[in-house]
């Protein structure tokens, strides 16, 4: 069954539930965004919230797309199930109060159905204001606080958890450079190609992918800082945020000391 049957069908069996006062797309379909890649995500607006009776009918609602091979009832979240059918549609679905509906905005859904009017209550969709000071400040230091724990992987021989680590910078390279375009809809995890610009994507594409080797591990290290901590500074001076001195200064120089390395340009 194709996404846009799948979601006629589900919301159909849903409509003369009494308890399910609302559904709505959320995810890339509620944006507008979808594609023939995306998966299917709900939000239920449900009298008594995620019970386990709005489970058994969801399930059944589900099922109607396909044999279900994946089901994950409130084990991510308390408030999320999660679906995979034979044909690998993937269907999420949050379900939350009408009081939790309240506190809500109108962002990013598309009604199926509605019975009170509940999306018409909420307040505008939101601007983002930019890059949040306070979760900026804390990518700052986790970044330098992943980078300096170089000196241990090296010194204990860890090259492969030394990989694992190279991969934390990256996720954080690539979010920060999400923060610089302030691309407005960031849908799931595997959109990045509508996010970031083209200049972006060549740097990401020019880092090295290391091998579990000594030297491999320093080389990518070294790299992505020297890619991600100009940007870094650049975006914490344009949103007000003090840049962490004494941290990166102290962690430079423990790596100066454990392994005679020096920041990329000195």
């Amino acid at each position: 069954m194709d996404n846009a049957t799948a979601i006629r069908e589900i919301a159909a069996a849903l409509r003369s539930e009494p308890t399910v006062r609302a559904l709505f797309l959320s995810g890339s379909y509620g944006a507008g965004l979808e594609d023939s890649y995306s998966d299917i995500d709900f939000l239920a607006v449900c009298r008594d919230g995620p019970t386990d009776g709005f489970a058994r009918v969801w399930r059944k609602a589900v099922g109607i797309s396909g044999e279900v091979v994946l089901w994950r009832d409130r084990q991510v979240r308390p408030m999320l199930i999660n679906a995979v059918t034979v044909d690998w549609l993937r269907i999420d679905v949050e379900i939350v109060t009408p009081d939790q509906m309240a506190r809500r905005t109108a962002d990013g859904l598309k009604i199926l159905f509605d019975h009170d009017g509940i999306l018409a209550a909420l307040p505008s969709p939101s601007r983002r204001a930019g890059p949040d000071p306070s979760r900026m400040r804390w990518q700052f230091e986790e970044f330098i606080r992943i980078f300096g724990l170089l000196a241990l992987a090296i010194g204990r021989e860890e090259y492969l958890n030394g990989i694992t680590g190279i991969f934390h910078l990256r996720n954080l390279l690539v979010d920060l450079m999400i923060e610089e375009t302030g691309a407005p809809n960031r849908g799931g995890a595997l959109h990045l190609n509508r996010l970031i610009t083209g200049e972006q994507k060549d740097v990401l594409a020019g880092l090295p992918i290391p091998s579990p080797t000594r030297e491999s591990i320093i080389s990518a290290n070294l790299a992505y800082a020297g890619a991600y901590l100009p940007r870094a500074r650049r975006m914490a001076k344009t949103i007000g945020v003090e840049w962490p001195e004494r941290f990166e200064a102290a962690t430079w120089a423990n790596l100066k000391q454990a392994l005679a390395v020096d920041p990329p340009g000195m």
